[in-house]
C-alpha cells in the first residue's frame, strides 16, 4: 500500500490511486454521504455539454463523471494517469485514455470543453496544468472544475475543518483498502485554496470570465471559465 505526500509526486499519486481503484467509487459515495452524485449532476449542468461537442473529462478516475457528462449526446473521453482507475472503469462504454495533465496527448484546440472533478488538487503543478488544459481547448471553449473548497460561513467552516476532516480519515480506515490514501486526501483538502484564491489561480493561467458556485454550504465549489477567443 502507498500514499502520496503533499509534494504530489506524480508517481506516488498514481500508485496511491492504483491501490484504491477497485473500491474507490463505493468508498467515495460512503464518505460523502451520497453527495458525490449530486455534485456530479450539478457539475454536468454547469458544463452543459451538448450533442456534437467534444469534452475531455480529466482526472476522470473510473469514468463515473464521464458517463454523466455524456448524457446529452456529447462525445466525452475519460483521461487519468492512474491505470488502475481506468482499468476499474473499463466496463463503462466510454473512451478512456491514460494521460498526464502536464503533457496531454491531444492536439491544440481538440476540445470544446474540459472538466475536472476532485482531481485538480492532486496535480503537482496546478498553474502549469491549467495552462496545458487551455492548450487543448478551442478558443471560446469552457473549463469546469468541481473541487473541495472552504465554507464561507464561519460556524460551518469550523465544523468542517474540525470534525469532517477527522471523520474522513476515520471512515477511510474502515472502508478503504488503503487507509493512508484517505489521510492524504484529507490533508490535501485542508491545504487547498478557497474559492477566490482558486479563481485567481485559474485567471492567472490565462482563462477569462472566471466564476464559481458553492455547493453544500461551500464544502465543494464548481468553478467555470472561458478560454479567450
Amino acid at each position: 500500500m502507498s500514499r502520496a505526500s503533499l509534494d504530489k509526486n506524480p508517481r506516488e499519486v498514481a500508485a496511491m490511486f492504483d491501490d484504491v481503484a477497485s473500491g474507490y467509487d463505493r468508498a467515495n459515495s460512503f464518505m460523502t454521504f451520497g453527495f458525490d452524485r449530486r455534485w456530479r449532476i450539478t457539475t454536468g449542468k454547469v458544463l452543459d455539454a451538448r450533442s456534437g461537442e467534444k469534452v475531455l473529462d480529466l482526472a476522470a478516475g473510473t469514468g463515473v463523471s464521464t458517463v454523466e457528462y455524456s448524457r446529452n449526446g456529447a462525445w466525452c473521453v475519460a483521461a487519468d494517469f492512474s491505470l488502475g482507475m481506468l482499468r476499474s472503469g473499463k466496463h463503462r462504454a466510454i473512451p478512456m485514455v491514460a494521460a498526464d495533465a502536464l503533457r496531454l496527448p491531444f492536439a491544440d484546440g481538440s476540445f470544446d470543453a474540459v472538466t475536472i472533478s476532485f482531481g485538480l488538487r492532486n496535480f503537482v503543478d496546478t498553474s502549469a496544468a491549467l495552462k496545458e488544459i487551455a492548450r487543448v481547448v478551442k478558443p471560446g471553449g469552457r473549463l469546469v472544475i468541481c473541487e473541495v473548497s472552504t465554507p464561507p460561513f464561519g460556524p460551518i467552516r469550523f465544523v468542517h475543518r474540525t470534525f469532517l476532516m477527522r471523520a474522513l480519515t476515520w471512515l477511510g480506515k474502515r472502508k478503504s483498502s488503503n487507509p493512508d490514501a484517505y489521510a492524504y486526501l484529507a490533508e490535501s483538502m485542508a491545504a487547498w485554496p478557497n474559492q477566490r484564491d482558486l479563481g485567481e489561480l485559474i485567471a492567472g493561467a490565462g482563462w477569462q470570465a472566471v466564476e464559481w458556485l458553492n455547493l453544500t454550504f461551500g464544502v465543494v465549489a464548481v468553478h467555470r471559465a472561458v478560454k479567450p477567443g
